[in-house]
């Protein structure tokens, strides 16, 4: 499966163009309306099918109208913020880490650390070991103050990274 990214600015020129041909189709579809009512209708000028003729072109370039304007729109738009998240490399263990000063549910967090190669999400964490945010803040707290573990903000989200 292929995703193509467009950036807003490609979208909106691509709505643009869309309007202008939407606006070219009902003013030629108008002008071919009004030849068949001049060869078909003996009422002339005042013939009461030019009035829904002129209503429907009209609501019909409002509409094409606020196709292009959303166009340009997107044409002058920021693009949305990245959040780049830097893969940690992997480094060599340079020492063993002292795990006996640790509970088992901080142990558990070294171990999802360990098998992640060294960085990992702390919402997946904590849906990993089912707690709430307050104990895992918690045990991220305990697991900084005895250097095991830093803590990267990115954006809403926190990265916990094994020290080593």
């Amino acid at each position: 499966m292929t995703f193509v990214v467009m950036k807003n600015k490609n979208v909106g020129f691509l709505i643009v163009g869309i309007s202008v041909l939407i606006v070219a189709i009902i003013l030629l579809f108008n002008f071919g309306l009004k030849d068949i009512m001049d060869e078909g209708c003996d009422h002339g000028a005042s013939c009461t099918m030019y009035d829904t003729i002129r209503i429907q072109t009209g609501l019909s370039l409002i509409i094409a109208g606020l196709v292009f304007l959303i166009g340009v729109f997107f044409v002058f738009s920021r693009e949305n913020e990245r959040i780049v998240v830097k893969k940690v490399k992997e480094k060599v263990l340079k020492k063993k880490l002292d795990l006996s000063g640790l509970d088992s549910v901080e142990k558990r967090v070294v171990g999802i650390l360990q098998r992640e190669k060294g960085a990992f999400f702390q919402k997946s964490i904590m849906d990993e070991l089912g707690c709430g945010k307050v104990k895992m803040t918690r045990i991220t707290d305990k697991l900084e103050a005895k250097g095991l573990v830093e803590r990267k903000r990115r954006g809403m989200n926190n990265i916990l990274v094994l020290v080593r």
